[in-house]
């Protein structure tokens, strides 16, 4: 199984208080990031503690200072922050894209904020401003897509099949949010049990065609034939069901990917 650096969470704060230590550059911009958040701003250590307060962040400009801090504070029990110095991290803050309520969260880990940031501009230019209107008019419809395909996974095919590139509700098209009711009303289950067979000869998941990618990221089943490299199934829905091929005997609902592993080292002319 493929590793990442960290878990990537959406942590909700809104009412809650959160720990705040330092001033100057260093400390306002999480303090900024906080009150975003809904999050109340506490910058007393003692009393932090008193009220059981969960997340710290820590920003003195002596290094010093914001490991001793730091110690406190974790032994109270919150997750530390401590700006610039990852290796005092429990948690690191990314850069974040807002399309609310839509966000993307970019993050290195620690390793470099300012190219996260810079992926981040690079997103908010192709990224259309309406990505939160389109969120909040699937939001909306719901009820009416939970009457009209009552199973989950039909639902799922079905959202699937506009999102995707060119689709109906293509996020992409700036004007997607304005379809979605239209959309309800029209939309039809996509095919059923559908098979697709994949044969991969590399183990960069960047050599998946644009079509393997977006099957991964859709397929209900796969069924795996050989060492298929655990980069390229981290593309896969993580609530794919997964199995040997040779042990599967049924098709079922949604769709079925085969994934051949036949690595190019491998193979032989014919």
């Amino acid at each position: 199984m493929s590793q990442i650096a960290s878990l990537p969470l959406f942590h909700q704060i809104a009412g809650q208080s959160v720990l705040v230590l330092g001033d100057g550059p260093a400390a306002e911009p999480k303090r900024r990031l906080v009150e975003r958040a809904g999050g109340v701003i506490v910058d007393d250590l003692a009393r932090a503690v008193d009220e059981g307060v969960r997340i710290a962040f820590i920003a003195y400009d002596d290094a010093r200072a914001c490991e001793v801090a730091a110690i406190n504070a974790r032994c109270a029990g919150m997750l530390v922050n401590v700006v610039d110095r990852p290796e005092l991290c429990d948690f690191t803050t990314p850069s974040i894209l807002d399309r609310d309520p839509l966000l993307v969260a970019i993050g290195t880990g620690g390793a470099s904020a300012g190219l996260a940031k810079h992926v981040r501009l690079r997103l908010e230019r192709v990224l259309p401003e309406t990505l939160g209107l389109l969120a909040k008019a699937l939001e909306a419809a719901r009820p009416a897509l939970r009457l009209k395909f009552p199973e989950g996974p039909d639902r799922r095919r079905a959202v699937d099949a506009a999102l995707r590139e060119g689709g109906a509700l293509d996020p992409f098209d700036p004007a997607a949010f304005q379809k979605v009711d239209e959309w309800v009303e029209g939309t039809v289950l996509p095919a059923s049990g559908a098979i697709f067979d994949v044969t991969l000869t590399s183990a960069d998941p960047e050599d998946l065609t644009l079509r393997q990618a977006r099957l991964l990221g859709e397929a209900d089943v796969l069924l795996i034939d050989g060492a298929v490299p655990s980069a390229i199934l981290a593309r896969a829905r993580a609530d794919a069901a997964r199995e040997p091929v040779h042990e599967h005997s049924a098709n079922g609902p949604g769709l079925t990917l085969i994934l051949r592993w036949r690595p190019a080292a491998t193979q032989t002319d014919v």
